[in-house]
């Protein structure tokens, strides 16, 4: 049996703290959801329910739990490795906007290697580029290229227009400075996790309508947090987003996103990547879900989208995984053939 290391522990303690903010009463759940464990795949079984069990431990989520919930994501942070080069840097943000904290990984001037710019899951409202980089160090290295993890700006704070602002100033500080971080400006791709995944497709749908830029190369959407109908104006069968991440969590973030309430028909397309009508010029991308997660729909019906636009798409479903699968704990069968899955679609799609 797979054991949970204390930093799996406290990471799934905020996402039991995510999931908190259902606080639906069993009784009031469908029959599948009595027992969510039925339809978990059994190498999970063990972290799913510490997540469980850290769910009703925990308090709500909410506006004024936010700053004790990211001192205790900080504190789980896994210190960067010594053996990977990387570097803080402040670089110059839109307009009227604050400069962007950025983390360069694995630099190495004057070469011509992919780069990937990289956004941090947690909500909208959670997580850290700085809290990312010990991971991306693994990657920039098992793929010898260039990544730049964004710290932008969370919500409720800042909303979809601040923190696209955000992201769109480090891609462009990319090509800008493609010659020093040793990056061919043709092989960039944006990837994230959760609502990293999210802010990822809406940064290649702004790269793309501003026309500023080379075309990105590729986009790997984790999970993506896409479409703010899911568990608002959408309702979302059991078992999806029984365990990890929930119908009320994803309303608080969105919400704290949007800065207004979630599945209206006043929410801007400009702000939710499943609400943009024509996906058209987009990059290839790679989709990877849980076939229990709560994104499960969503992130079929935007692979479809991107097909019928004539995007290459690959679309991977995980029986038997909830949100986060891949983070704890990292050492699972299941874990490593779906990280697998996603080096392989960088490779492909970056030429390595």
């Amino acid at each position: 049996m797979t054991s949970l290391t204390r930093r799996d522990l406290a990471f799934a303690a905020l996402c039991a703290a995510l999931a908190a903010t259902v606080a639906a009463p069993a009784a009031a759940q469908a029959p599948e959801a009595a027992d969510p464990f039925w339809f978990v795949d059994p190498e999970l079984r063990p972290a799913a329910r510490q997540i469980q069990k850290l769910t009703y431990e925990m308090p709500p989520l909410s506006v004024e739990s936010l700053p004790a919930l990211r001192r205790q994501m900080a504190s789980a942070v896994r210190p960067p490795s010594p053996d990977v080069p990387f570097v803080p840097l402040t670089v110059p943000g839109a307009d009227g906007q604050p400069g962007v904290t950025v983390y360069l990984i694995n630099a190495k001037p004057g070469a011509s290697r992919p780069g990937i710019v990289h956004l941090h899951g947690g909500g909208f409202v959670l997580g850290s580029a700085a809290g990312a980089v010990a991971d991306l160090q693994g990657l920039a290295r098992d793929l010898d290229c260039t990544i730049l993890a964004v710290e932008y700006r969370l919500a409720p704070e800042t909303s979809f227009a601040g923190s696209t602002e955000d992201t769109y100033a480090a891609l462009r500080w990319l090509h800008a400075h493609a010659g020093t971080a040793g990056v061919d400006p043709a092989r960039i791709a944006v990837m994230g996790e959760s609502a990293g995944g999210g802010h990822a497709a809406l940064l290649a749908i702004a790269a793309r309508d501003r026309g500023e830029l080379p075309p990105l190369a590729f986009q790997l959407l984790v999970y993506p947090m896409l479409d703010d109908r899911t568990g608002s104006s959408r309702s979302v069968p059991a078992p999806l987003g029984v365990i990890g991440w929930t119908a009320p969590s994803n309303r608080f973030g969105w919400a704290s996103f949007l800065g207004e309430t979630p599945g209206r028909r006043s929410v801007p397309a400009q702000a939710v990547p499943a609400r943009t009508r024509d996906l058209s010029g987009l990059p290839p991308a790679f989709i990877g879900v849980g076939s229990i997660d709560l994104f499960l729909e969503e992130s079929i019906a935007y692979a479809d989208h991107l097909k019928a636009s004539g995007v290459p798409v690959e679309l991977n479903v995980v029986t038997g995984a909830f949100h986060g699968f891949d983070t704890f704990p990292a050492d699972t069968q299941i874990a490593r053939r779906f990280n697998a899955a996603k080096h392989a679609a960088l490779r492909r799609a970056l030429s390595l």
